[in-house]
């Protein structure tokens, strides 16, 4: 069966500080739309990193990566230059050989007593696939217990 997996909500996100830099922005002096994918791949690259799993070492030692076969995005405010944000990551879904992971980037208060504001969310869909023919594979247990996923066999 290839039925998804949902994961148990983490008590809080994954979250990465990024700065937004000139070449961040478009003419208009905001954040260029595509960019946002960007931000995503850092955070989740970054919590990847922080929870042990290194993709390069998992490239080389394990033979398999990770791909990005689906986004979804939803635009609710601009980001401008200098503005620090706040970009999140967690599972929202894991199935055999791809994890759909939430996203969210959000701008972080100038004040202590101020919420973020949210900027931009959407799902990232990411599959495993061997290496060498960027065939679909399973993802290796190892990756999946870094995770703290319950994964159906």
């Amino acid at each position: 069966m290839n039925a998804p997996v949902t994961a148990a909500p983490a008590s809080s996100p994954f979250t990465w500080p990024v700065r937004v830099y000139w070449e961040d922005t478009d003419a208009g002096g905001i954040v260029f739309y595509a960019n946002y994918l960007k931000f995503f791949e850092r955070a989740r690259t970054e919590w990847l990193r922080d929870l042990g799993i290194e993709q390069q070492r998992l490239r080389d030692e394990v033979g398999g990566m990770f791909v990005v076969t689906d986004t979804q995005l939803r635009y609710h405010r601009p980001a401008r230059l200098d503005d620090l944000l706040l970009v999140t990551a967690c599972v929202l879904e894991a199935g055999r050989a791809s994890l759909t992971i939430q996203q969210s980037a959000r701008l972080k208060p100038r004040q202590a007593s101020d919420l973020p504001v949210l900027l931009c969310e959407g799902t990232i869909r990411i599959g495993w696939v061997d290496a060498a023919t960027l065939r679909p594979q399973r993802i290796p247990p190892l990756v999946l217990q870094a995770l703290q996923l319950m994964h159906a066999a």
